[in-house]
């Protein structure tokens, strides 16, 4: 994908800079904070272009990554396991020099800029190879979506990274050598907008409890199985987001239980549900977080996902529960309304980080952004944004 924003009305002094933001189209997670983040510059004043790194690969060889990643997380989930295992975590890994020297010779033909962030790894191992053979003379930002960081993110030739948790921050700067920010997650602001969390659990029909199970953009994972015990149980209804897995949507709605397809009012469907069950813990999660809405994570997928969901346990944003009795025990816990403003006290930690835009740009001026009641969590320097317009 190629975007390009910038905004007329932005203070002259912020018109000469250009950032270029690389992503990837693997699922929509990378490419959502890419085009939200791009968004929130141009409001500030600057130029933000969002590149896919795998268009930068020669001879179709980001077209076959995607297609093998897409099917090994849906078909064959115990060698994406191990291959991530090998590569992406084993210090004698060859780890990605080859594609990422494929990429680096192509960069410059992303056009010019005053400094490029990255939001997936194989980008920060693009980037940091370009300034440690002085092929980009720009500053280089990482900025780490995950809560679980792998050594692909990490390259010593990138200038900084910015990483969602406090841990995560301190590891990357002392296996780097660069230094590392925190900054609170990249949302559009629709979520952080969304309708406050009734002070009761809401009820669907039949008195259930309507809880949303996220399967990410390519609808991965063993979701089925979730949405049976969930309906099962006769206490709450499962919602399936399939996002573009017609098959997964058509499969389950044979079977008799709500699917959704790719949708665009995640907002309302969060701002009406009881609790979110996530298998990633990538942007939708973060997302339903925003918005106030309990996540509960369970059958995490393979490799990234498994360790993103033990990392964000272990920091006391989202229970994990391991088996279909954890998992509606931990839901009926919810409600309970000391256990979720707990948890929405926690979460408020995560997001009073620095807005990611003041990070790149300090200085901002204060603009009106929504009254902190009005948001499912407040974040710090939320007041300050430059912009809470729409989607791009």
């Amino acid at each position: 994908m190629t975007s390009s924003l910038c905004d007329d009305g932005a203070r002259a002094g912020d018109r000469g800079r250009r950032f270029l933001i690389l992503s990837a189209g693997m699922g929509a997670g990378h490419d959502g904070v890419a085009v939200e983040l791009a968004r929130r510059l141009a409001a500030a004043g600057a130029e933000a272009r969002v590149v896919d790194v795998l268009d930068l690969l020669p001879l179709g060889l980001g077209r076959v990554l995607r297609g093998w990643y897409r099917w090994t997380v849906r078909a064959c989930p115990w060698l994406y396991e191990l291959i991530y295992r090998r590569f992406f975590l084993s210090a004698r890994s060859p780890g990605a020099g080859p594609l990422a020297a494929l990429a680096a010779r192509r960069l410059r033909r992303a056009g010019p800029c005053t400094e490029v962030i990255s939001t997936f790894h194989l980008a920060a191992q693009v980037t940091g190879l370009s300034r440690a053979r002085g092929g980009l003379t720009v500053p280089s930002t990482v900025l780490i979506t995950d809560f679980a960081v792998h050594r692909m993110w990490l390259h010593p030739g990138n200038d900084r990274y910015l990483c969602l948790d406090p841990a995560v921050t301190r590891a990357v700067s002392a296996a780097t050598g660069r230094p590392a920010r925190r900054y609170a997650p990249v949302v559009r602001p629709e979520f952080r907008r969304a309708a406050p969390v009734p002070a009761r659990p809401v009820r669907g029909r039949d008195g259930t409890r309507p809880v949303l199970v996220a399967a990410g953009a390519w609808g991965v994972g063993e979701v089925e199985e979730t949405a049976r015990a969930l309906a099962g149980s006769g206490r709450y209804m499962p919602i399936v987001l399939c996002g573009r897995n017609e098959a997964l949507r058509d499969r389950l709605a044979g079977a008799g239980l709500d699917a959704l397809g790719w949708r665009t009012d995640l907002p309302e469907l969060m701002a009406a549900a009881y609790a979110l069950v996530d298998n990633a813990a990538g942007l939708t999660c973060l997302e339903a977080l925003a918005a106030g809405l309990p996540v509960v994570s369970h059958r995490p997928i393979a490799g990234h996902g498994r360790d993103g969901v033990r990392r964000m346990a272990r920091a006391g944003l989202v229970p994990a529960a391991r088996d279909t009795g954890e998992l509606l025990a931990v839901l009926d816990g919810l409600a309970d309304p000391d256990r979720r403003a707990r948890l929405r006290a926690r979460v408020a930690e995560v997001f009073a980080a620095p807005p990611v835009e003041d990070l790149l740009m300090p200085g901002l001026e204060p603009a009106g952004a929504p009254p902190h009641g009005e948001a499912g969590v407040p974040s710090h320097g939320e007041a300050r944004r430059s912009s809470t317009g729409g989607p791009p």
